[in-house]
């Protein structure tokens, strides 16, 4: 069996906390072959999808071989696994992948899927799970929201890792100029949420599997900051599911299996929703660490499983 995983640059990836760099290395251990690529890569010739691509021994930490020239449906699954932003170069690989997905091999997560489900948008599905938000670019009813919620979130919809959220009081002197700034003078819409006071006791990232809940962590802010992203300066730390967020992922779980999107991750403060991340979901390595599960093995165990079932 061969997979292929489309990434960022090899270079950028630090195994000791990248959640690709786990999973290449659990495809080893069940005896998949490994091969890389970035979305430059990608190819149509007429109707068939190729790549140029290396096969990778990804443990220990790597060996690259030289790169190749094959076609997509040599490949029985493609992880694409390329960070935010979702700009042109990666909605046309989604595109790409399609041509071999429409051929049979396995994409993770669905092409279609990542297009319509953006990490922040995606939530709204739950409105109900979530804190009181809205979605907007026009300052009048952004300031309004702010007003009457006292204090919130403004978040960018493209961002990623927390970068570009800001926490602002409904009194903060030029809060119209500084929405005036995040929505390009009205020209982009962004997500506006109710502070959640409980953020200081961590937002948790919970990782699904196939609509299952495998793994959690923790995560809390640094001293100063209200952004729990551990890329951020955000601590992880064990933890369990409460019963509230058991019921998160059960009322998720359906639509997550349905629209194909096999391996994702939810993030959740104080019992409610704030996004779906669907595009490169990250917590493995410290899911491992700090629960002593083998996160990334099981996650391999349950698409070997689901190869199994296709088959039969």
């Amino acid at each position: 069996m061969k997979h292929l995983f489309v990434l960022d640059p090899i270079k950028n990836i630090n195994p000791e906390k990248d959640s690709s760099a786990a999973l290449m290395q659990a495809a080893q251990r069940a005896s998949i072959e490994v091969w890389t690529c970035t979305p430059s890569a990608l190819q149509a010739h007429g109707d068939k999808a190729w790549v140029v691509t290396n096969p990778v021994i990804p443990e220990p930490w790597i060996d690259i071989d030289k790169p190749q020239s094959k076609p997509l449906t040599d490949f029985h699954c493609i992880w694409m696994r390329k960070d935010p932003p979702v700009d042109e170069a990666f909605l046309y690989a989604t595109h790409l992948l399609e041509v071999a997905e429409r051929e049979g091999v396995v994409i993770l997560n669905k092409p279609a899927s990542l297009r319509a489900w953006n990490e922040k948008l995606g939530a709204l599905r739950y409105s109900k799970l979530m804190a009181p938000t809205l979605v907007a670019s026009r300052v009048v009813e952004l300031t309004d929201f702010a007003r009457e919620q006292g204090e919130v979130v403004v978040k960018p919809l493209g961002g990623k890792g927390g970068q570009g959220v800001i926490r602002v009081a409904k009194n903060a002197p030029g809060l119209e100029a500084l929405i005036e700034l995040m929505t390009d003078q009205e020209r982009l819409p962004v997500m506006m949420q109710c502070f959640l006071p409980d953020v200081v006791e961590g937002d948790k990232r919970i990782l699904l599997v196939d609509g299952e809940p495998l793994g959690a962590i923790n995560r809390r802010p640094k001293l100063g900051d209200f952004r729990s992203n551990l890329a951020l300066g955000g601590q992880a730390e064990a933890t369990k599911l409460s019963i509230r967020e058991q019921e998160i992922c059960e009322e998720l779980a359906p639509d997550l299996k349905s629209q194909g999107l096999f391996f994702v991750g939810i993030d959740v403060i104080g019992g409610m929703l704030s996004e779906i991340n669907v595009t490169s979901p990250t917590g493995i390595r410290e899911v491992e660490r700090l629960m002593t599960i083998p996160l990334a093995d099981q996650v391999m165990e349950r698409l070997l499983d689901r190869f199994e079932r296709m088959s039969s």
